[in-house]
């Protein structure tokens, strides 16, 4: 077994691996590989893959979490080990390559995702269980039909909207999201690399509702060949109450179906009900879990 830096030759290797671990995950090949090629700004970010025989079978990111004012605060991102090749250690050396990265960067605590089976690592070091994560998957075949907008509302690509409002929508209906932290200190320079510069973002289905001008609600899909990943869709706080979010999300759906996808993955947090109810109605069937697991590093 060998714990190294992951490089972008590695991108074929490690998208093989997710699909194997998390079928419901969406990233393409040549997204992840720009990832490693030009890894996003968040300053200390990195990624280690685990290695048997020249094989990858072992991948995990750590990063601090610039996107909270929490302070001190870290992510250790999809830890996962190929099912041949777990109880040998390697989940263990790749979590304590990513500790050992983010400790003398000043991180003091930290959050890790778990899937179910896996909670008893999570557990064996350290980590509490915190929040459960929902996955849930939507077949497009019949696509949804494109909806009708009441009167002054109009739906629009966001290839065709000023990216800086889109962030300011996005900033605005992240604060009281549900999770471990807020989410209240985006910066637009690493919402740009995330969001609108990620080669999976497909801006002809991706969809935003205006309202008198103004950005009221949108949802972004990100997309790999015919399956797509509904990466966030929200409403702007002033505007929710009126249908406008799942508005945005059946829209994105009926272009991205229009577009040649046929399967669409979505998370949510379990205490997100209002989302969860627009998935409900939309058709998704769960298909997965994960729970986010904190841990304080010494």
């Amino acid at each position: 077994m060998r714990i190294r830096v992951a490089q972008p030759d590695d991108a074929p290797a490690v998208v093989a691996l997710r699909a194997t671990v998390y079928p419901y995950l969406v990233r393409g090949v040549e997204s992840t590989r720009t990832m490693l090629s030009d890894p996003p700004p968040t300053p200390g970010w990195t990624a280690f893959v685990a290695e048997v025989d020249d094989r990858v079978v072992g991948w995990v990111s750590a990063e601090p979490n610039a996107r909270t004012s929490t302070a001190n605060f870290g992510d250790i991102n999809l830890l996962h080990v190929h099912p041949e090749h777990r109880r040998h250690g390697i989940g263990t050396a790749l979590l304590a390559a990513a500790t050992g990265h983010l400790t003398p960067l000043g991180v003091r605590r930290v959050r890790a995702w778990a899937q179910p089976d896996s909670l008893p690592f999570a557990r064996h070091h350290g980590f509490e269980s915190s929040r459960e994560v929902r996955y849930s998957a939507l077949d497009l075949d019949p696509a949804p039909a494109f909806p009708t907008p009441p009167e002054g509302v109009r739906l629009r690509p966001i290839a065709d909207v000023d990216p800086h409002l889109l962030y300011a929508a996005d900033v605005a209906s992240a604060v009281d999201e549900p999770g471990d932290v807020p989410v209240d200190a985006v910066s637009y320079q690493s919402w740009q690399s995330d969001v609108w510069d990620n080669l999976g973002l497909d801006k002809a289905a991706s969809t935003v509702v205006e309202v008198d001008g103004a950005v009221a609600a949108f949802s972004l899909v990100k997309r790999d060949g015919d399956r797509m990943w509904s990466d966030y869709t929200a409403s702007v706080p002033t505007y929710r109450g009126r249908g406008l979010a799942r508005l945005a999300k059946t829209a994105a759906l009926s272009r991205a179906a229009a577009g040649g996808v046929r399967v669409a993955y979505t998370s949510n947090d379990e205490a997100n009900a209002p989302m969860l109810a627009i998935n409900a109605r939309l058709g998704y069937r769960p298909v997965g879990a994960q729970w986010s697991c904190l841990a304080d590093l010494r």
